[in-house]
């Protein structure tokens, strides 16, 4: 079966558009934005979400920005396009693939400078469609890399939601397994649902029964049991940051997944562009991690689920040590350990 791209975000008419994932799986609402606030505000609060994602959003809000920077040297366009950067990068601190599509944006605008301020907005406009693109083709070469380590009939265990909807389109993780399922193999995912935000239950099973994959939800506390059972093949999940050592930051809960996966001697597959790989970090204790409002785990919807009053800790990711992954899969190759010699290797290759 060929997976067609679910249009997560798109540049439309001087406009980003952008699928509301707040709203899924009830609703497909998209939302329309014109300018870099509009945008800045849908990753902070996650219209939109998932670190090649966000990046490409990122990119685009760059963009927008520049069209609506009013002087006459490139020297005050330079200065306000740094304000448009600055507001879009802290948006989300964890996942790199932000910070690292607004610096390229940024390079490209100093690459630009000697061209009338007009052509530079031009080639800003290209560039962000360009960075958009290419996720969408890294993810599927990453996803026919990937797809090599599977096999048919398998059950493969997911966290969090790695799919299209987390990137310009195909997906990291879920692409892994639409190139298997391409490839004419049956594969079975258990999605866990992903509190406290539910990206498991509420995305990746709605894009993986779009696509007619069979998928089971189950709640991130059955994750252990299934795979005591043998219900579980393989692992494989995306990550919002990788450090130089392959340390890698992904959605909280990750971590205990790769540790069950260890003890049950189930291959744990990490799935991700090299633009989420943070080579200025040596290992995984220099991630930041992101605190989110304490409201995402005592409410589900508008309904409390706790007492009142009652202390909330709420960090967004969790970092699993190498030691725990079998390969990580990238749009270069997949690579394994030992990851400080492979990762230094997969950055230099031409």
């Amino acid at each position: 079966m060929s997976i067609d791209t679910i249009r997560t975000i798109e540049w439309k008419d001087d406009k980003v558009v952008m699928l509301d994932q707040r709203q899924l799986p009830l609703k497909e609402v998209y939302v329309t934005y014109e300018d870099y606030l509009g945008v800045a505000q849908a990753i902070k609060h996650m219209v939109i979400r998932g670190a090649p994602a966000i990046g490409v959003a990122a990119a685009f809000g760059v963009a927008l920005g520049a069209m609506g920077i009013g002087v006459r040297t490139f020297e005050e366009f330079y200065e306000k396009l740094g304000i448009v950067c600055r507001r879009l990068a802290e948006t989300r601190p964890t996942a790199v693939n932000l910070m690292w599509a607004v610096e390229r944006m940024r390079a490209c605008a100093l690459a630009e400078q000697h061209r009338p301020l007009s052509e530079i907005v031009a080639a800003l406009k290209k560039e962000a469609n360009t960075i958009y693109h290419e996720d969408i083709e890294a993810n599927r070469r990453m996803g026919r890399a990937g797809q090599t380590l599977l096999n048919d009939g398998d059950n493969v265990l997911t966290h969090c939601n790695a799919g299209a909807l987390a990137t310009a389109g195909f997906g990291t993780a879920l692409g892994v397994i639409y190139a298997a399922t391409e490839a004419g193999k049956r594969i079975h995912v258990y999605a866990d649902e992903t509190r406290p935000r539910l990206q498991g239950a509420g995305l990746t099973a709605w894009e993986l029964q779009k696509h007619g994959i069979q998928v089971t939800v189950i709640t991130d506390t059955m994750c252990a049991s299934v795979m005591k059972q043998g219900k579980i093949q393989k692992v494989i999940v995306g990550a919002d940051r990788i450090a130089a050592n392959g340390d890698t930051a992904n959605k909280i809960g990750t971590y205990g997944v790769a540790l069950m996966a260890h003890y049950h001697k189930i291959p744990f597959y990490v799935a991700a562009p090299m633009s989420t790989i943070d080579p200025k970090i040596t290992d995984g204790s220099q991630i930041p991690i992101e605190e989110r409002d304490a409201r995402e785990v005592t409410h589900i919807g508008q309904h409390r689920i706790t007492p009142e009053h009652v202390e909330v800790i709420n960090p967004a990711f969790d970092v699993t040590p190498a030691a725990f992954i079998t390969a990580i899969i990238t749009d270069r190759g997949i690579v394994k350990a030992p990851f400080t010699e492979s990762i230094a290797a997969l950055i230099t290759q031409k």
